[in-house]
């Protein structure tokens, strides 16, 4: 992933270097199983232990020679180790180093990724309490619809992330998944139990029939779980775009000093960044697609797959961890403005209410449901024609007022009664945030 895009400690785990001493771990746990069984000399496995050490650029110059990066690993690691580098990969086939040692990587992308997660939820929690009252008029096919608040949008999005983070840690211990099986997964070079002695010390599972390679669509499945948490970030800062909106105005991304949004209007303050997590979203979607395609390898593996994963899993892991961090820094100095929603709000003329209307005509006033539809129909059109409240044009309406007095009308235009149980949904975020403690609690 371009720097742009990228932050530490994301971008330090998908380096070269960190890749080639995860295949390092893996070889030298190899080891010390084989030495248990005096296949390999101890005194060669302290050498091993001691002195084995990559490096990259003499990798690198091996490579161009064997076009091979694994072989090329291999032997530079038997550099640096002498006579015991003879013990490298002793009975191994490539994709038992690089699978098991991309499990390692992605376990650690993984772990990072549901930090970001847990700590965006925490956020969304806190501000979904803090705007609880905050009324607001919500929006359905872009048009007014009842009055909600920001806390309980707020509370939505949190589930929703909560939601993302536990797909992602499904997803995730399924892919801490090795194998050591050898050519075609048939244990000719290594027995079942050097494989899980080997995992075990890892700490991964062993994939338990595996071919050549760990069967990809569990990476498949991980990203497709990054792309859907992308999902969930595109949506709600396509809802922050649209509510910055000049004409909305109600929610405004954080705009610091010097900072400019045209270089030819100065006036302009644009939502940059959530536009930015926008396509970003659509970056993962692609590599999720790319996963799906890495399923069906030929036979007992081909190699397809390979060149696919050295952009897509780094790719992935990388963006959602910088989206993740960006959407929180937008969270926690986002700029949310009542006057605005009060305002929009007053605009409606009061067709919020036409609901309301509707029940009560039905319930109090006998009505057939067709008939009280009629009449508050065309009354909240004439309101949005005519630029004039809903309430006024009602109490004029003489089959309206013939079963509904002034008190019952004005009770139907009452917010409070609209929003009497958006509390219940905030108290909810309490099972929400002990799930979060249960599972920090797990980690440790």
């Amino acid at each position: 992933m371009i720097a742009r895009y990228s932050l530490p400690p994301m971008a330090d785990l998908w380096t070269d270097q960190t890749r080639f001493e995860h295949m390092l771990r893996v070889e030298l746990a190899v080891s010390r199983a084989l030495a248990r069984r005096g296949v390999v000399p101890v005194e060669a496995l302290a050498v091993l232990e001691a002195e084995a050490r990559v490096d990259v650029e003499r990798i690198g110059e091996l490579e161009r020679a064997t076009d091979h990066d694994v072989i090329a690993f291999v032997s530079q690691v038997a550099e640096t180790v002498g006579e015991a580098g003879r013990y490298l990969h002793f009975g191994l086939t490539s994709s038992d180093v690089v699978d098991t040692a991309l499990a390692l990587q992605c376990r650690a992308a993984a772990d990072l990724l549901l930090a970001e997660l847990e700590a965006t939820v925490d956020v969304l929690v806190r501000l979904a309490r803090a705007h609880a009252g905050t009324v607001m008029m919500g929006r359905t096919h872009s048009v007014h619809a009842e009055p909600i608040t920001l806390g309980l949008k707020l509370a939505g999005w949190a589930w929703e992330l909560d939601r993302a983070r536990r797909r992602l840690r499904a997803m995730a211990e399924d892919l801490a998944t090795g194998k050591l099986s050898g050519p075609v997964g048939s244990y000719s070079q290594l027995e079942p139990a050097i494989e899980q002695e080997v995992l075990s010390e890892l700490g991964l599972a062993v994939d338990p029939a595996s071919t050549q390679v760990v069967s990809r669509d569990r990476h498949a499945a991980f990203l497709a779980a990054i792309a859907v948490a992308g999902g969930s970030i595109e949506r709600f800062a396509t809802e922050v775009r649209n509510l910055q909106r000049t004409e909305i105005g109600e929610l405004m991304e954080p705009f610091r000093a010097g900072q400019k949004g045209s270089s030819a209007m100065p006036h302009k303050r644009n939502p940059i960044l959530s536009e930015r997590l926008t396509g970003l979203a659509r970056l993962l979607r692609g590599y999720a697609l790319a996963g799906f395609e890495d399923q069906a390898l030929w036979h007992e593996r081909d190699i397809s797959h390979s060149s696919v994963e050295r952009v897509a899993l780094p790719g992935a892991t990388t963006l959602l961890h910088y989206m993740l961090v960006r959407f929180r820094a937008l969270l926690q100095d986002l700029v949310v403005r009542p006057e605005r929603m009060r305002e929009n709000i007053d605009r409606g003329l009061g067709l919020h209410a036409s609901g309301r209307l509707l029940s009560a005509l039905v319930e109090q006033g006998g009505m057939g449901r067709e008939e009280a539809y009629a009449v508050v129909q065309r009354a909240a059109l004439r309101a949005a024609d005519e630029r004039r409240p809903l309430r006024d044009l009602i109490n004029e309406d003489e089959v309206a007022t013939a079963v509904l007095d002034g008190p019952a009308i004005d009770r139907c235009f009452e917010e409070e009664s609209l929003l009497r149980h958006v509390g219940e949904v905030i108290d909810r975020l309490e099972r929400l945030t002990a799930q979060g403690e249960d599972a920090r609690h797990a980690a440790r």
